[in-house]
């Protein structure tokens, strides 16, 4: 068996689309998204993302703000901006580029930030929303592998109900929210992480598996049961220096039925799932706006 690819790409291409008509759509009410993306020091790294988030925004039609800052800016400094940002009618979602710089609270930071305004899901009150059930923002990645995991079997989605779902990390951004989100779709879910002692017991069990570790070939070939369908998260370099994930795909593809490639898989639709998220941001503020 060779896995059908789950293409980022392209399913990215088809959710911008339906962005950019429902931005139009905003606009003709006189209102414009608006996503403020706050950049504190010189990460190369960090510089990309940035860069690839404010061009997307562009693209579907949202107004975007790269707010740059030295290294040296100072945490009251920056939770003002925040408090700023949060008081200004344009702009809809807040976005703290991580890392931040050694001396800066990252949580204190993020915490700051309006839980109507945080489109990267991170605050602790769009985790509880999670948590419950309620209505609030997901966090980008896990919720673009929901909307994969949605476009198979020709659109019509994996139904999650009764299968067992590993996911591999448990981070605040990706393995704890992803575990949640597998869970609201019926799924049994077992998280794994460094402490698990036999990492391979569980993923043979798996009908789904999420491999969200940062370490390369964190999942092989003999850890797959045949026919399940892999996301693989992970960003890595090979020896080579090509980007990879944590999944040896060369092996794991002959046994999975669908899998994610690196690049071109998950990473797309974490900047797709960010601009959805802030486009609802303002969709929800218009609503609630008109309805006063």
């Amino acid at each position: 068996m060779t896995a059908q690819l789950i293409d980022g790409i392209a399913l990215s291409k088809t959710l911008r689309a339906d962005v950019a008509v429902r931005t139009a759509a905003l606009k003709a009410q006189g209102v414009t998204p608006g996503l403020a993306v706050i950049l504190v020091g010189d990460n190369q790294a960090s510089q990309v993302y940035v860069r690839n988030k404010v061009k997307a925004c562009e693209e579907a039609g949202l107004h975007s703000v790269l707010d740059k800052h030295d290294a040296t800016m100072t945490e009251a400094a920056l939770l003002a901006r925040v408090e700023a940002l949060n008081n200004d009618p344009t702009i809809h979602g807040i976005l703290v580029q991580l890392p931040l710089p050694a001396h800066i609270d990252a949580q204190k930071v993020i915490e700051a930030i309006s839980p109507l305004k945080d489109v990267d899901g991170f605050h602790i009150a769009s985790a509880g929303a999670l948590m419950t059930g309620m209505p609030g923002f997901w966090p980008c990645t896990p919720y673009g592998c929901m909307k994969m995991l949605e476009s198979l079997n020709g659109g019509k989605g994996y139904d999650l109900r009764g299968k067992h779902a590993v996911v591999i990390g448990r981070s605040n951004i990706v393995g704890k929210p992803m575990a949640l989100m597998l869970l609201q779709k019926n799924a049994t879910v077992t998280i794994c992480h460094s402490a698990t002692a036999n990492l391979k017991a569980m993923t043979l069990q798996a009908d789904v598996i999420v491999a969200a570790v940062g370490k390369r070939n964190v999942l092989t070939a003999d850890m797959v049961k045949p026919g399940a369908v892999v996301l693989d998260v992970g960003m890595n370099r090979n020896d080579e220096g090509k980007l990879c994930g944590d999944v040896d795909f060369a092996g794991v593809s002959q046994v999975a039925s669908h899998i994610t490639p690196v690049p071109g898989g998950v990473g797309p639709m974490t900047i797709t799932m960010l601009l959805v998220n802030t486009l609802e941001a303002a969709e929800l503020e218009t609503n609630q706006r008109a309805a006063k």
